[in-house]
């Protein structure tokens, strides 16, 4: 691996490290709901640059799944929110928080390399955090959806694996 590519993955590595800390304690279901939604808006946005700057079909099919399946995520937490009366973080919070979980942008196939190994990384954290988050809510809204998101998010890592795999 290159040494952009090395630098790339080691600073997203502690940034995700450190929210993921943060996360893997007990939260209550506005903070659950404004993480997730950070992590979405983070994979949406950083998927959205790949579709723009990649020119590999592969990597352009997947980047319209996670966003088609992230939009969904996010807006089935806005129900949540709003069923549950929560209050959730201003979007200028989560957007920043979002801000933060985003990699810096690479150029060339570097760029595609660095985005699947991103990828593989940041939803195996987000299974995680999904999964634990199932087995500690006793807020059934959130405990479906886990269910319904956690075999998208598997079905990501699966794809995004075979995707570092090719480059």
């Amino acid at each position: 691996m290159n040494r952009m590519a090395t630098r790339f993955r080691n600073s997203l590595f502690i940034t995700l490290l450190g929210f993921c800390a943060g996360s893997a304690l007990a939260q209550t279901p506005a903070e659950f709901i404004n993480d997730a939604s950070a992590q979405g808006i983070a994979e949406i946005e950083t998927s959205r640059l790949a579709h723009q700057k990649s020119e590999s079909k592969e990597v352009k099919d997947y980047t319209i799944v996670v966003i088609n399946d992230r939009t969904t995520a996010n807006q089935h937490l806005a129900r949540i929110a709003k069923q549950l009366d929560l209050p959730v973080a201003p979007r200028e919070e989560v957007m920043d928080k979002a801000r933060a979980l985003m990699p810096q942008v690479m150029e060339g196939e570097s760029f595609d390399e660095a985005y699947a190994a991103n990828q593989v990384q940041t939803t195996e954290q987000a299974i995680e955090q999904l999964q634990q988050t199932a087995l500690t809510t006793d807020v059934p809204q959130i405990k479906a959806y886990a269910e319904e998101t956690l075999p998208k998010l598997q079905n990501h890592l699966q794809m995004a694996r075979a995707l570092q795999a090719s480059r």
